[in-house]
């Protein structure tokens, strides 16, 4: 494969064939498009697979977590828990409401939080723990549940990454006080755009419809009324149909993405300048990324350019969140976290997604060697 020159690899790809095609050409021909029954039967297929007795989808991975944050009661002047490592969504909108993000540091071998670190930055103020299942790799969801069951605090999982994981046989959706997804095209499943909210309270599962729809409920008369500040964070048919459809492929997505992850795994392993990512026992990674680490963070850029003029689509995942200049203009321009910070100086995402071929994973390990090869002493 490297004796001619490949197509472009991204970092990540959806899976689109004919089957999705179809069920969504079959909605853009029925007389429903928005909120249908369309959007009802993926949600009662989500919750389903992942155990939970709710789920509420909603135009995207963001605006399921503000509603999560919303239903949780959450509001100005509390603080929440969370990593670092994670798309800015996941505290924007915690400011959005006006709760204080308070920042945990990372553990270096799955790049989670460090749920040994919780307990310590828990004040009278702190209302709840948000972990962020980074990669598709659970957290220690054990540690984290015991801790706020202890301190009476919410767990919402931001599970944005890990559609398909599970922790301890148990499906990642259905074990905190509620669960976030993304159906981003990258994600492990894909609406376009799209998110979910799964719980297994029915209390926040009406305020989550609520919200869902401009506050709007009927009153006793059949009247639209309005009871609450809610948003339009509704998803449509069109999409649903899609999710629907992805849905039932699901296990073969997740099993297509481990079979890259330990590729990359076996043929990186003999790379001594290298750290890859480890899977914790108990657990089932949705593999949503292969991460490596420059043991050298001064070589990190270098390699990451190397493998862009190689047509190899690497991407950096995360900016610790604490680091963009929004944030350190407004409180957190001392934030320092020893293992946060080591890993934002020296992580590198490479391509990873289900039609990933294992020729592809050879050439991509290939330059990575090659790198280190030519800039080693």
């Amino acid at each position: 494969m490297s004796k001619t020159k490949i197509k472009f690899i991204p970092y990540g790809r959806q899976v689109i064939d004919e089957s999705d095609i179809k069920a969504v050409v079959k909605v853009l021909r029925s007389d429903w498009l928005t909120q249908g029954p369309a959007v009802r039967q993926f949600e009662e297929s989500l919750a389903k697979y992942c155990n939970a007795e709710y789920a509420v989808a909603v135009s995207n991975g963001t605006a399921a977590l503000h509603l999560a944050y919303l239903a949780a009661g959450l509001k100005a002047g509390d603080e929440v828990i969370t990593t670092p490592n994670t798309f800015a969504a996941t505290t924007n909108m915690l400011l959005a409401i006006g709760a204080k993000p308070v920042f945990c540091d990372i553990r270096l071998d799955n790049y989670n939080i460090d749920e040994s670190k919780i307990e310590t930055l828990i004040t009278p103020k702190t209302k709840a723990i948000v972990p962020v299942h980074f990669g598709g790799h659970p957290c220690n969801m054990d540690k984290i549940l015991s801790l706020a069951k202890r301190h009476n605090l919410l767990v919402i999982e931001d599970a944005c990454h890990a559609l398909g994981a599970s922790y301890k046989n148990k499906k990642i959706g259905g074990i905190g006080d509620m669960s976030v997804f993304s159906f981003h095209p990258v994600k492990s499943i894909t609406t376009g755009e799209g998110g979910a909210i799964l719980t297994n309270s029915q209390d926040f599962y009406k305020k989550l419809l609520h919200l869902r729809t401009h506050g709007i409920t009927k009153d006793a008369d059949g009247f639209n009324v309005m009871t609450a500040l809610g948003y339009n964070y509704r998803i449509t048919d069109i999409q649903t149909a899609l999710g629907i459809s992805q849905l039932k492929k699901l296990g073969k997505f997740v099993k297509a993405r481990q079979q890259v992850f330990n590729s990359y795994k076996t043929e990186l392993a003999s790379v001594k300048e290298i750290s890859t990512p480890s899977i914790s026992k108990n657990t089932v990674s949705a593999n949503h990324l292969f991460v490596i680490r420059t043991k050298d963070p001064v070589k990190r850029n270098p390699l990451a350019n190397f493998l862009k003029q190689n047509d190899i689509g690497v991407n950096f995942h995360y900016p610790m969140v604490y680091s963009h200049p929004y944030y350190r203009e407004n409180g957190y321009q001392n934030v320092t976290l020893k293992n946060a910070d080591l890993y934002h100086n020296s992580c590198i995402t490479l391509p990873l997604y289900a039609t990933l071929k294992i020729p592809e994973i050879k050439y991509i390990c290939k330059k990575i060697k090659k790198f280190f090869t030519q800039n080693n002493p």
